[in-house]
């Protein structure tokens, strides 16, 4: 049948179908099988990688043409806006401080020291010249870096991805606004030349301290135009781009010479010196450094800097205005109550538990010469003069007695020492002791609790609070037996005013520092006239006091404080040796001086008539050198008593009859 027939034909084929392969599977292989799969792998990465790639650069595409329609107005944000600043000069007229926002004079490249612009380009972006806005290059080499680092350790970022972000965008790391820094680069290289981009952002960066551009962090960091930098201070301020507040000179210089050092070796590594140059650029600059007078001056006052400038709002409204503010601070005198306290608390610090130091320098009048918050304002802005509450003890005593007075006593009316009951309240004396009979003017140098609690007593504790108020006191005072020994909180700087009455004759003392405020136009917006509150203390009552509080110095608990002429004063120390104050003056001078720790840790029996009063000593003897010796209101005058040796004398021996004569509250 001729189905028949084609079946078996077929079949017929199968066996030698089976021996094809059979003989295929057993046959040799061809050398050429792996790199055909091979190159069947490789086609199928390459067909689907493009693929891939068009898709990206499409997503990138629409994504950018997205984020370009919220593109910021770069016309109007070539047009720097900065906030008002507030000048602070100093009585002689010298700088002390600058806060907002500062630019220096537009340069041109061509003004501009070429070391300047080698350093900038040495270590920010060595291809400027040659990349289109975006340094593929660099950019490998830092995403290298910080995947070896497993943290980010590079930048990538070209000058011109800089100038972007700086003038356009927010400081906020996303996507969006990577994308939108990479846009208008490619928009600046389009528009600008390399120059004119290098010299918008030399004129435009953000140099630390308030300042922008290279001109103005200059005239901060080394008083000079950016004109007349010094290779070392090109390098310098270079460095600070990195890190502005990390690497100020002024606030941190052994980082800042770390830095400038790299900053030169990468000007080696890029051609622009020779090592023998950046050698030469470098040396002398170990200790002190090119900034060094810019340095002393911007820290000099700093805290008083923050007291004055919490007021100027008070004084006027500067609105979008520069003004300048002229105070009181005289340089001289900052510069050694500085140094004295420095000197203290390194010296007597550690040994006497002592952590902290307070000094504040009034004229009679009011006028703050000198004001030391702290024995370093850069690891604590909390000014200790004028913002730490603390109790005066006995140095609040002035005030005890000058209501005594105007109750009717005098400094020779007679009181006896001898143990006090109040209620529950018992009274000691320093020393634990009782002399019997004794003068108020000898209780005053000698401090005595007891007579202090008696006059307290009998002038009335509510006339004392009047007193302590009307001399310029504000504390909350309440009328408890411990009133007389100082148990109220007061500030440094108010009760060094409130001395101020017993060197000016009476009159009532505010203290001030601004004396006038001016915008840059030179135009008059604040200046002061005399004013007070007229005359708070009686001129027989001003004579006792001097009387009575010269002989603390004399005799009393206050003699380490000596400077051999006229002088007055009262040593305090309050409870378990927390605080300790001494505060005195001279006919030209109002100085008070506190010590102790942040915490109220007490200290190892450190009382106002040691190391607060030498540290007055130190610093009233070197801020009278030259001057005359005035004698006190209301007393002729006198042979003034040996100024006190410069250290501690005979030690132990002489402390310790001291503390037999005296008693601290």
């Amino acid at each position: 049948m001729p189905g028949m027939g084609k079946v078996r034909k077929n079949n017929a084929k199968e066996p030698k179908k089976a021996a094809t392969l059979a003989a295929a599977n057993t046959a040799p292989k061809r050398q050429g099988g792996p790199w055909r799969a091979v190159r069947w792998m490789v086609g199928k990465t390459l067909k689907w990688g493009t693929v891939g790639a068009v898709w990206a650069v499409i997503a990138f595409s629409v994504l950018a043409a997205w984020y370009a329609t919220e593109l910021p107005d770069v016309e109007e944000a070539f047009n720097a806006t900065r906030r008002a600043t507030v000048t602070v000069l100093a009585a002689d007229g010298s700088q002390l401080t600058t806060i907002g926002d500062v630019y220096g004079r537009p340069a041109g490249l061509g003004e501009l020291p070429k070391a300047l612009t080698q350093a900038v380009l040495a270590t920010e972006d060595r291809r400027f010249y040659s990349h289109f806005g975006l340094d593929v290059i660099g950019l490998a080499r830092a995403m290298k870096a910080n995947l070896q680092a497993r943290r980010i350790v590079q930048g990538g970022s070209t000058i011109t991805q800089q100038v972007a972000k700086n003038l356009f965008l927010t400081p906020e790391r996303t996507v969006k606004r990577k994308i939108q820094e990479l846009l208008l680069a490619l928009w600046l290289e389009r528009k600008f030349t390399k120059d004119q981009i290098l010299t918008i952002y030399l004129n435009r960066v953000y140099l630390g301290a308030g300042t922008y551009g290279v001109d103005a962090a200059a005239g901060k960091y080394f008083g000079l135009p950016a004109a007349r930098l010094s290779t070392y201070q090109a390098a310098m301020l270079a460095g600070l781009l990195k890190a502005p507040s990390r690497y100020n000179p002024l606030a941190h210089p052994a980082r800042a010479r770390v830095r400038t050092a790299q900053v030169l070796k990468n000007m080696v590594a890029a051609g622009y010196l020779s090592p023998a140059e950046a050698a030469k650029a470098g040396q002398g600059t170990a200790s002190g450094g090119p900034w060094a007078t810019a340095a002393s001056r911007s820290r000099l006052g700093r805290y008083f800097s923050d007291w004055v400038l919490e007021q100027v709002s008070g004084y006027v409204n500067p609105g979008d205005r520069d003004i300048v503010v002229r105070t009181t601070l005289d340089p001289h005198l900052q510069g050694l109550a500085e140094a004295f306290v420095g000197k203290a608390l390194s010296k007597q610090g550690p040994k006497a538990g002592i952590s902290e130091a307070a000094l504040v320098a009034i004229t009679p009048s009011g006028a703050v010469r000198a004001m030391v918050g702290g024995g370093n304002y850069v690891k604590s802005q909390f000014n200790r003069a004028t913002q730490a509450k603390r109790q005066p003890g006995s140095a609040f005593k002035p005030f005890v007695y000058l209501a005594g007075l105007e109750a009717g006593l005098t400094p020779e009316t007679v009181l006896v020492d001898e143990p006090v009951r109040i209620g529950e309240w018992r009274p000691r004396n320093f020393d634990k002791r009782h002399v019997g009979p004794v003068s108020l003017k000898e209780a005053m140098a000698r401090s005595i609790n007891t007579v202090a609690v008696k006059v307290g007593e009998k002038a009335g504790r509510a006339r004392v609070i009047g007193v302590a108020r009307r001399l310029g006191l504000s504390g909350d005072f309440k009328a408890t037996p411990s009133l007389a020994l100082g148990a109220q909180e007061v500030t440094l700087l108010e009760l060094t005013q409130a001395y101020g009455p017993f060197a000016n004759g009476g009159a009532g003392v505010w203290a001030y520092g601004i004396e006038e405020i001016r915008d840059r136009a030179g135009t008059i917006l604040y200046r002061r006239r005399g004013s007070g509150p007229g005359r708070v203390v009686s001129e027989t009552h001003v004579a006792a006091m001097n009387a009575m509080l010269s002989g603390v110095v004399s005799h009393g608990t206050g003699r380490a404080a000596q400077i051999g002429r006229p002088q007055a004063g009262k040593t305090g120390t309050s409870q378990n040796f927390r605080d300790a104050w001494f505060v005195g003056y001279t006919a030209d001078l109002v100085t008070g001086v506190w010590m102790g720790n942040d915490d109220g840790k007490a200290m190892r029996n450190v009382t106002g008539g040691g190391p607060p009063a030498r540290l007055w000593r130190d610093f009233m003897k070197a801020a009278h050198a030259g001057t005359p010796p005035r004698a006190l209101p209301g007393l002729a005058p006198a042979p003034a008593p040996p100024a006190a040796p410069e250290e501690d004398g005979p030690g132990f021996w002489r402390n310790f009859l001291a503390t037999l004569s005296g008693n601290e509250g």
